[in-house]
């Protein structure tokens, strides 16, 4: 007959060889993260303290702090950054979430079809995908050919000329870009909702619009939660089709955060400090703008 202490040794033994199996599994991956994710944060907090560039660098304290405050170009692109988030992210997401609810429903033919229609844009590369829209949106481009053969326009629209027109450009290539990645989560969460609350929906005299406010958006909020805090991160953080499109011109005009950090670091007279200084003010915005967005469509009971 088997002793009791020695079953309660071999318990032990198996349990610490589980948790030893458990952090070893674990512990390259908490490693990894430390190195590539947690040490630049914090080198480059320490980064926004110092100026210069290599390794001449010298301690300056807060003054890159009071530079931003009083520069100019960083207000500049924080207001283009900030006018491109509150027009093209509820754009995005009030499209993304229609396109969802068509692609949805069971009598639609060439659903798969449609669906990576408009998924494709996002995974086509940024940088390729920005110089066909360039071109597109050129003087003599495919757009202003279709709209001057539609009489919509008697000349042609300066798209990348004209700081409005610029932006537009720049809204429009970035929903074509992001809907259809958006649309696949409220796609994957509304086959989760449970059809026969639509179709006592149906029975109780509501329209489709009402059943898309008062049923949809409610069951997806949390999805809808998500999209918008990731969009929001994205848009605050948008480098690629302003500098392939536009070069953050004219004037400015476009010019983005993240462009601007690219400028003071590779462009202008390097100056990793300050650059580091305005990268953290992004991550600044990025918290602001999350607790904003969990304060107005959070649950009230969290």
């Amino acid at each position: 007959m088997e002793r009791p202490f020695l079953k309660m040794n071999s318990i032990k033994g198996l349990q610490s060889k589980t948790t030893f199996a458990g952090w070893g599994f674990i512990g390259l991956a908490t490693l990894m993260i430390c190195l590539f994710y947690f040490y630049p944060m914090i080198q480059a907090l320490i980064l926004s303290f110092q100026t210069g560039s290599g390794n001449n660098l010298t301690f300056v304290g807060l003054d890159n702090y009071k530079r931003l405050l009083l520069d100019p170009t960083f207000k500049v692109a924080v207001f283009n950054t900030v006018i491109y988030l509150i027009i093209q992210v509820p754009l995005m997401i009030l499209l993304a979430l229609v396109f969802s609810v068509m692609l949805n429903e069971k009598t639609l033919k060439f659903k798969g079809f449609f669906r990576t229609a408009i998924f494709l844009p996002a995974v086509t590369s940024l940088v390729a995908y920005s110089v066909v829209f360039k071109y597109l949106f050129g003087p003599d481009g495919m757009i202003n050919m279709m709209l001057l053969k539609t009489s919509l326009i008697s000349t042609p629209i300066q798209w990348l000329t004209d700081p409005f027109w610029a932006k537009i450009a720049i809204i429009i290539a970035i929903t074509w870009r992001w809907t259809g990645y958006n649309m696949i989560f409220y796609l994957s969460s509304l086959q989760n909702i449970d059809p026969a609350i639509y179709e006592a929906a149906k029975i109780d005299g509501a329209s489709p619009i009402q059943q898309f406010f008062k049923i949809t958006v409610p069951l997806l909020k949390p999805i809808i939660l998500f999209t918008s805090i990731m969009s929001t991160i994205g848009t605050l953080q948008l480098f690629d089709e302003v500098m392939n499109i536009t070069g953050g011109g004219p004037g400015n005009s476009t010019l983005t955060i993240s462009q601007y950090i690219y400028n003071l670091s590779f462009k202008y007279t390097p100056d990793f400090g300050y650059a580091a200084t305005v990268s953290y003010a992004i991550l600044i915005m990025i918290v602001f703008f999350s607790i904003i967005q969990f304060k107005v469509a959070g649950d009230k009971n969290e």
